[in-house]
């Protein structure tokens, strides 16, 4: 296969700016801003979705796409099968890396943070205000271990189905909510010539936010 050459492919990034006079002090307040003007989009089809990175044991980094449930002052609060890649991952370094990328915005959010479960009647609360079918995938699916077959997942969904036909599914005790609680967000917003804005907050031992702008 013939390697294709992308080097013309670009676009002007124009639609806004990031100036120290005008964010906020509390970086969860900016991140508040944005994501409403991400939700209030109609370019954006899933203000929520956000990238999260983890270590593993190799050393090496996994990314996947995950949807943001819910948010505080404490931090970033999403949702997933604690004995899954991501979550033996979380569970061993207690860390991760966020981000949100909303091209039609021309403006992604880099979210490194400690990251430690939630309380499980937040869990539970959760849990049941889901679509019973988003209820028993949880329980039917053994997140990124090794299956023979689709059919395997299909018959296994059918056989809880029945089970709890008239009853409530119980929340899986491998499945639930971690909270990523941030101490350092870069914001950056896309600007012509490739002179982007990059504001960092970063966490200082007084919990104070020290703010710094970045060279793009």
């Amino acid at each position: 296969m013939n390697s294709e050459n992308l080097h013309d492919k670009r676009r002007i990034y124009e639609k806004s700016q990031l100036v120290e006079t005008e964010i906020k002090e509390n970086p969860i307040e900016q991140f508040r801003d944005w994501f409403l003007d991400a939700e209030n989009n109609p370019e954006v089809s899933e203000s929520n979705a956000m990238a999260i990175s983890t270590v593993e044991e190799d050393g090496c980094p996994r990314t996947r796409m995950v949807l943001l449930k819910s948010y505080n002052w404490e931090g970033f609060i999403f949702y997933t099968n604690y004995e899954s890649r991501k979550g033996k991952s979380i569970e061993n370094t207690h860390k991760a890396c966020l981000h949100f990328f909303w091209p039609s915005l021309e403006r992604q959010i880099i979210i490194k943070a400690n990251v430690e479960r939630i309380a499980e009647n937040l869990s539970d609360g959760y849990f049941h205000s889901r679509p019973k079918g988003s209820q028993l995938g949880a329980a039917v699916s053994p997140q990124s271990q090794e299956i023979p077959n689709r059919d395997f997942l299909e018959n296994k969904l059918k056989d809880l189905e029945k089970e709890f036909e008239n009853k409530e599914v119980p929340r899986p005790q491998n499945w639930g909510g971690y909270i990523a609680k941030p101490y350092e967000i870069e914001f950056w917003q896309g600007r012509p010539n490739r002179l982007h804005d990059r504001i960092i907050y970063t966490l200082e031992d007084n919990i104070d936010w020290k703010i710094s702008r970045l060279a793009p």
